[in-house]
């Protein structure tokens, strides 16, 4: 009697049950709820789809096809989780696109992973193992794998499985939160509806003539103000931008066990103009994102790659042509290479003159993917009293790496000693990280102030993006960063990063509470400079002038998120489905946020969007590369 239906003898039903537990595996990470029910109804019709496909075509080395359909599915989910551990969102195909990246950033990637992440691919080195031996092809040959389904009952499988991923997908494709349209349409439907969605997707285009100053301001609800406290203060001053590796606002004024764990900084923030309500508007590449967003003062375009991947066509208004066209001379700095994240195009459309690289800093002292901060500020300071020698101000950007992800320093680099219960965690290793890095700076700032730079240049600090993110932390991780913060880890205090100008010649020091962002930086250091932003649209506003603001938060949390002047607010959904979190505990509140607000972010991100697709072509405008 023949045993066609023994599920032995069907790679069907076996490999459909391998993928259900390395989904379930997917599932627990990812959604809140975990696996449940409807993760049958979600996920297996799509297995049935390519396995019934595979028995309808294949007439010989089916089981081949079987392992390279289950290789495909296991890496979408290995990619699903590993990416969630850090950005907090489902990896789609963008995600893949820059997988190049993963290579240059291993140490940091590898860290995400947890042991049991591995289980995934165990299925594979198994049969790989019985695959090459002929004495098991033989045993499955004569059991009738390679022996097709009846046909009649493959066509209904195909037929009701593809129906169900339509009933899966169509109801919740207007859904504005990701992780929950995943959810309910199941993370492979979801893969696939995002190919579809984007090539057929109708950009919502706005009329450039429409894309005013006036219009953006009345769309955060702001108005410039006539006479603006400060304006000029600083006038023909030099200004340095420095951006903080990973550096978030809570490590300001913290000690662990009676040991300062930014002492430098803290010494800092007493003596200048702090702002402790300010967030990061970095989208996916993260740091490049970050000195995209300072010197344009546009939001990220999109919330699915980086900036510096895409959109660098296109001729930009920028701080370094601000400042250039107001007499200034321009350089960048960084000790990594200016390949990675294509800044060698992103210094081009931004338009500094020269940018200092792993090329100038060599690979000395070497910490994270370049030499250490101490090595970058010792190196670059001689660079900026060179450059204060000319004749005309100067514009520099200093980016520091040292404390970059995942917090990996040399013992020679330790600066304190964390009590045992940090010992083997991220939290550890993340203080550990920005306690050097603090230490870094303080030589940095007394090479500031000795080589007279200090008293000669606005001088202004901010982190780049998030260190720890929430959903990296396990059960005694986020215990830790509890008593630090002193309440529940959240959303508001992974994103709230600190801003300080230090500025020569105005009132000293000041503490600011209204909200801010990275969008904000250059409007407000073109005030202190007298610098007139009348013609060059910006979607921030000067901090030091206003008292409200909206901040769309971009790809660490769902499409239409956004923080205001007293939470910050996730969406559902909609809106009427999201959730508000107060800024100052992280604890969830209500009546936070409104519609009005979440149509407004809605709009700000498209006219920013609109405004940059219909920009020139950078060839026609082109005042050639940045040099070395």
């Amino acid at each position: 009697m023949k045993k066609d239906f023994q599920i032995k003898n069907k790679p069907f039903l076996i490999f459909s049950f391998i993928l259900l537990l390395k989904c379930a595996v997917a599932w627990f990470v990812v959604f809140s709820d975990g696996p449940n029910w409807s993760m049958l109804l979600t996920e297996i019709p799509f297995f049935f789809i390519v396995f019934g496909l595979i028995e309808w075509m294949a007439s010989k080395r089916k089981f081949l096809y079987y392992m390279i359909a289950n290789l495909l599915i296991s890496v979408i989910y290995f990619a699903v989780l590993m990416y969630y551990k850090y950005y907090g969102i489902i990896a789609t195909y963008h995600a893949l696109e820059q997988a190049d990246k993963v290579t240059k950033v291993g140490e940091s990637t590898y860290s995400l992973l947890d042991p049991y992440y591995l289980f995934i691919f165990v299925d594979i080195v198994v049969f790989m193992f019985f695959m090459f031996r002929p004495k098991y092809i033989a045993i499955w040959k004569e059991r009738g794998m390679n022996r097709r389904m009846n046909r009649t009952v493959l066509l209904g499988i195909i037929s009701v499985s593809l129906a169900i991923c339509v009933f899966n997908i169509w109801p919740n494709h207007a859904s504005m939160n990701e992780n929950k349209k995943a959810e309910s349409m199941g993370i492979l439907n979801y893969e696939v509806y995002t190919i579809f969605a984007d090539s057929t997707e109708k950009v919502e285009m706005i009329d450039s003539k429409e894309i005013t100053q006036q219009s953006v301001d009345a769309t955060k609800a702001i108005t410039e103000p006539v006479s603006p406290k400060y304006w000029a203060a600083a006038q023909g001053k030099n200004l340095i931008v420095v951006q903080m590796e990973s550096f978030q606002n809570f490590l300001l004024g913290l000690s662990i066990d009676g040991q300062e764990v930014t002492p430098n900084l803290n010494k800092l923030i007493a003596s200048e103009h702090y702002f402790n309500n300010f967030y990061t508007n970095a989208g996916q590449g993260t740091t490049s994102d970050a000195e995209f967003v300072v010197n344009t003062s546009l939001y990220v375009p999109h919330h699915k790659v980086a900036t510096s991947s895409e959109y660098m066509t296109k001729e930009l208004p920028s701080l370094p042509k601000l400042t250039k066209a107001n007499g200034y001379n321009t350089a960048t700095f960084h000790t990594n290479s200016v390949e990675f994240w294509n800044r060698k195009t992103l210094y081009k459309v931004l338009g500094f003159d020269k940018y200092y690289d792993q090329s100038f800093y060599g690979d000395d002292d070497h910490i994270a993917f370049g030499s250490s901060d101490e090595v970058l500020f010792a190196k670059t300071v001689p660079e900026l009293v060179k450059m204060d020698a000319e004749d005309d101000p100067f514009y520099a950007m200093v980016i520091s790496m040292s404390a970059h992800h995942p917090y990996k320093m040399p013992e020679s680099k330790f600066k304190m000693t964390l009590p045992k219960r940090y010992e083997g965690t991220l939290v550890g290793d993340y203080i550990s990280a920005q306690n050097y890095a603090d230490y870094a700076m303080g030589q940095f700032l007394d090479e500031l102030k000795s080589s007279g730079l200090w008293e000669d240049s606005v001088i202004v600090f901010y982190g780049d993006h998030q260190g720890v993110s929430l959903y990296s932390l396990d059960g005694n991780e986020k215990s830790l960063m509890e008593e630090m913060v002193g309440h529940e880890y959240g959303y508001t205090d992974m994103f709230n990063v600190p801003f300080i100008v230090h500025a020569p010649g105005i009132d000293q020091p000041t503490v600011y509470t209204q909200t801010g962002g990275q969008i904000d930086i250059l409007p407000t250091v073109a005030n202190l400079l007298g610098i007139s932003m009348k013609d060059q649209l910006h979607f921030g506003e000067d901090l030091m002038n206003q008292q409200t603001n909206l901040l769309p938060v971009r790809h660490f949390l769902p499409t239409g998120s956004f923080i205001n002047d007293t939470s910050l607010y996730l969406t559902g959904v909609d809106y009427d489905d999201g959730n508000n979190y107060n800024l100052i505990d992280g604890s969830e509140t209500e009546g936070g946020s409104t519609q009005v607000q979440f149509d407004a972010v809605r709009r700000l991100l498209n006219m920013s969007n609109s405004y940059i697709l219909q920009r020139p072509d950078l060839s026609s405008t082109d005042d050639g590369e940045p040099s070395k």
